[in-house]
């Protein structure tokens, strides 16, 4: 087996033959990729249910397709993403090529997540193929069966010369870190983020962090409970609320509350049955130590459970579970909860619900549930997040045309569609010029004079693009 810096050695000869760079290895290279996971989806979902018992449907439609409709939207664009970017000139440039040019940034490493262990890893993969650069990726050791398929699977679809995978615990990918790369994107948690970074400083390697937070949801003004909740119950537990997206918390009315929670209640029988453990559609929590972080938030809740609460440690099942009376300081306030447990709070105000949001880190995504735009409006235009939904939940993030990322604790740097090019591009200012309009140059040599000066800012103003 090759060491780290052999393989690394390998991917940066590569990249420096240029072998990376016409837009038909690209378009090959993606194709392939495609392939992969067509051929493959039995394998992706059984592996995917053996780490997080994740249902076919959910694997289907947050692992495969996804990936898929990434693909194709990355090859429908990949010819134009990769033309030059003209920009506007002055009289001074009239003669001069101006534009951007998109180059690969070299070799990078993709260390991707758990929770969407296929889907989090080739995502951001589709960005730096289509943008010309040889890959490291590390799946997560945590989603054993999934790490072991995407070692196997990828040496026979892709270029083994251009991509490599690298496995391994924390120890291994320290190590990994160690070594010099001309971009790192991480998803995963704040800490581990703090890690990378700190590695990617000594060789003062651009990062792109995709981190999360606690997604809020505020419920305000006119709203239908019923719908309502299908939504909330529906982004909530999906991957057993294993989502950085996920909402975390509900903000809401005394009112609202009380219409909501017999609504949620209801839902989650409609969706899962009266004994949701059973259900072929609800996850597990992904580890045992998981399991246990969890459990330890519950129990110190100084909430109360209405809905839900049952659990069984050699299952690794939380029921969906619902939590009501909490404080903003209470134990499932203080951090991301990442698993199917949903506090509410109740705040009479809109207005005060949008300060306690304030109050905390800027979140991955925002949510509102309000028939009254001016409430939509009123939260979007008084908060701050990566992304942001109305009456919905992560339905945003499948969407290739906008961009995915956060701000602040929740990370920086965006990917999906055109963002996930430009994430693993180099945009390279470029003018070409030639030897004419000599005497126009002549105006910013020595010696220098007061009249040369003001035609050289008239040349070079921008009114002097009206007789472009």
């Amino acid at each position: 087996m090759e060491s780290q810096s052999q393989v690394l050695e390998g991917l940066r000869t590569a990249f420096e033959s240029g072998v990376t760079i016409p837009e038909k290895f690209r378009r090959t290279q993606l194709t392939n990729l495609m392939s992969m996971i067509k051929d493959n989806e039995e394998q992706i979902v059984n592996a995917l249910h053996k780490d997080l018992t994740k249902p076919k449907f959910e694997a289907i439609l947050s692992e495969v397709d996804i990936v898929m409709n990434e693909l194709h939207y990355a090859l429908s664009n990949l010819t134009s993403w990769m033309q030059p970017e003209y920009v506007s000139k002055n009289l001074a440039t009239k003669l001069d090529d101006c534009f951007v040019r998109r180059e690969p940034l070299g070799v990078v490493l993709i260390i991707g997540p758990w929770n969407y262990p296929m889907q989090l890893l080739i995502l951001p993969m589709i960005g730096a193929i289509a943008a010309g650069n040889c890959v490291v990726i590390k799946p997560s050791e945590v989603s054993a069966a999934t790490d072991n398929l995407i070692t196997e699977l990828m040496p026979k679809y892709l270029s083994k010369d251009c991509y490599a995978v690298v496995r391994g615990g924390p120890k291994e990918t320290q190590a990994l870190l160690k070594n010099r790369f001309d971009h790192i994107f991480y998803t995963g948690s704040q800490a581990v983020a703090r890690v990378v970074l700190q590695a990617a400083a000594v060789h003062l390697t651009p990062v792109t962090l995709e981190l999360g937070g606690k997604c809020p949801c505020l419920i305000y003004g006119r709203v239908n409970a019923t719908a309502a909740a299908h939504r909330l119950v529906w982004a909530k537990f999906f991957n057993a609320g294993q989502s950085c997206v996920a909402p975390d918390y509900v903000l809401c009315s005394k009112a609202t509350r009380d219409a909501l929670v017999p609504a949620l209640r209801q839902v989650l029988e409609d969706f899962y049955g009266s004994d949701i453990q059973k259900s072929p559609d609800m996850s597990r929590i992904v580890t045992a130590k998981h399991w246990t972080r969890l459990m330890g938030l519950l129990n110190r809740t100084k909430g109360k459970v209405v809905v839900g609460g049952e659990h069984d440690e050699k299952d690794r099942y939380i029921a969906p579970t619902v939590v009501v009376d909490v404080a903003e300081d209470d134990a499932l306030m203080e951090e991301e909860i990442f698993g199917p447990i949903l506090p509410i709070l109740t705040i009479e105000s809109l207005e005060e619900s949008i300060k306690l949001t304030k109050r905390k880190e800027k979140p991955l995504a925002f949510y509102v549930f309000s028939d009254e735009s001016s409430v939509v409006k009123k939260v979007l235009e008084n908060s701050s997040s990566g992304g942001f939904c109305s009456n919905d939940g992560i339905v945003h993030m499948a969407l290739p045309g906008l961009p995915f990322g956060g701000v602040g604790n929740s990370g920086f740097g965006h990917y999906h569609g055109h963002w996930g090019f430009e994430a693993f591009s180099h945009r390279r200012a470029v003018m070409l010029r030639g030897w004419a309009l000599e005497k126009l140059n002549a105006l910013r040599y020595p010696p220098y004079s007061d009249e040369k000066l003001s035609w050289l800012r008239w040349t070079t103003s921008p009114k002097s693009c009206s007789i472009m």
